[in-house]
């Protein structure tokens, strides 16, 4: 299949998993997901970013976002590593990893560049809203390990964007200014905005972020 892009639909696809087999888009239901793959089970790098998701489920919970990590070894190697997860994280993995051996769902996702290795998933990351489009992909090659806080950053905004006529800015995190769309009028912006803007230029108005209740610009 051709590399997703965003927008497209993800792929929906049956696989079995650490908590039994699961219908993707089912599993995902209203919530928005993280789906992750991993090179291989009992690696150093993957260890630390299982166990990270799993100290950060409060914080993907809180966003309405599900996990879900895959690698192409088998369960019962999945179900042991993650008794090494949990001792060596000091945390507990209750979030699904599918086991993709016979490679179905990394061909669907494009997990498998044959360049970086012919075998292994590459460290791909999506994120999928509710309507179960694609918002957003990241792939790290295999030396490197994820950023869960720019996942989540990303997730805030994106959750943002999707219903108020704002993009942020380099750098953005959760609270700070926003930039307001080309696309929205002075005029408009005075009623979508009551917080008020600052104009840097005509096509750079700054906002305060729209969603939150209190702070704001005279």
């Amino acid at each position: 299949m051709a590399t997703l892009r965003l927008g497209d639909v993800a792929p929906d696809f049956t696989a079995q998993t650490t908590q039994g087999e699961i219908s993707f888009h089912n599993w995902l239901g209203d919530s928005w997901g993280v789906l992750f793959s991993h090179p291989a089970d009992f690696t150093p790098v993957c260890t630390t970013e299982l166990g990270t998701v799993a100290k950060f489920q409060d914080e993907f919970k809180k966003r309405n976002v599900k996990t879900i990590a895959l690698s192409v070894d088998p369960l019962a190697d999945h179900k042991r590593w993650v008794s090494d997860i949990d001792e060596t994280q000091h945390t507990t993995v209750d979030y699904p990893i599918i086991a993709d051996e016979d490679r179905k769902v990394a061909e669907l996702y494009d997990m498998i560049h044959p360049n970086a290795s012919a075998k292994a998933t590459v460290r791909s990351v999506f994120i999928i809203a509710p309507d179960k489009t694609v918002k957003l992909t990241l792939t790290y090659p295999a030396s490197t390990g994820r950023n869960f806080y720019e996942i989540l950053r990303v997730i805030d905004s994106l959750q943002l964007t999707a219903y108020e006529k704002v993009a942020t800015p380099a750098n953005w995190n959760e609270g700070e200014d926003c930039v307001i769309l080309p696309s929205v009028s002075n005029e408009e912006a005075k009623e979508l905005f009551p917080k008020g803007f600052q104009e840097v230029k005509p096509y750079l108005r700054m906002t305060p972020q729209p969603n939150l209740q209190t702070g704001g610009q005279n």
